[in-house]
């Protein structure tokens, strides 16, 4: 695997596992936890947020870093 898609998939997973918290914990003043766990939607946007960390936020954090390197 290249050095890019290790950087891309690094930041792109962090990124989404910290969305996928703070979602749930920002909605769990209004919806149980075990409801929001029951929910289809939860997992629906659990891997938008890690895909769209990966393809989106890597890529241009990839690109940012670049240029601050003078690649």
């Amino acid at each position: 695997m290249s050095e890019r898609w290790k950087y891309q998939v690094k930041t792109g997973v962090f990124w989404g596992l910290f969305m996928i918290g703070f979602s749930t914990w920002y909605l769990s003043g209004t919806t149980p936890l075990a409801t929001q766990l029951a929910d289809n939607g939860y997992y629906f946007r659990a891997v938008g947020y890690i895909v769209f960390g990966i393809f989106v936020l890597g890529y241009s954090s990839w690109t940012a870093k670049k240029r601050r390197e003078g690649k």
